[in-house]
């Protein structure tokens, strides 16, 4: 997956639970509260998994559960909202071209399921 070159300066990673995938879905969806915060290694880790994702076919449902929002010291970067049920990734933030907004990737490839089961281990149930 295509990230947005700011991604070198991520230091930490807020985790988004999407509450309700099923309305259209802006970057306004990602402003509650995060179940998680991942710094260090793990914003390491994470940006990886993403890099890895291949490009997939998509789907028609586009409801996504959760989302990123990346920031620096200085402030925020660029948040994401994944759907692993259409294959489909939205992206936003300064640096991403409008062509790059919309991505495909491989939901059921091992480094999305990895990203997955980091998501889910967010949730205390």
């Amino acid at each position: 997956m295509l990230l947005p070159t700011a991604h070198e300066a991520t230091e930490l990673i807020e985790v988004i639970r999407i509450a309700d995938p099923a309305r259209h879905i802006t970057s306004q969806d990602l402003s509650v509260e995060p179940v998680a915060l991942w710094t260090d290694g793990d914003v390491r880790q994470v940006l990886a998994l993403i890099a890895e994702l291949p490009e997939g076919e998509q789907y028609r449902c586009s409801l996504p559960a959760w989302g990123i929002r990346a920031h620096s010291a200085t402030g925020p970067l660029f948040e994401i909202a994944f759907c692993f049920r259409c294959h489909g990734a939205r992206i936003w933030g300064p640096e991403m071209p409008a062509g790059q907004r919309a991505q495909t990737f491989d939901a059921e490839c091992p480094a999305a399921q990895e990203l997955l089961v980091r998501f889910r281990a967010c949730v205390v149930a």
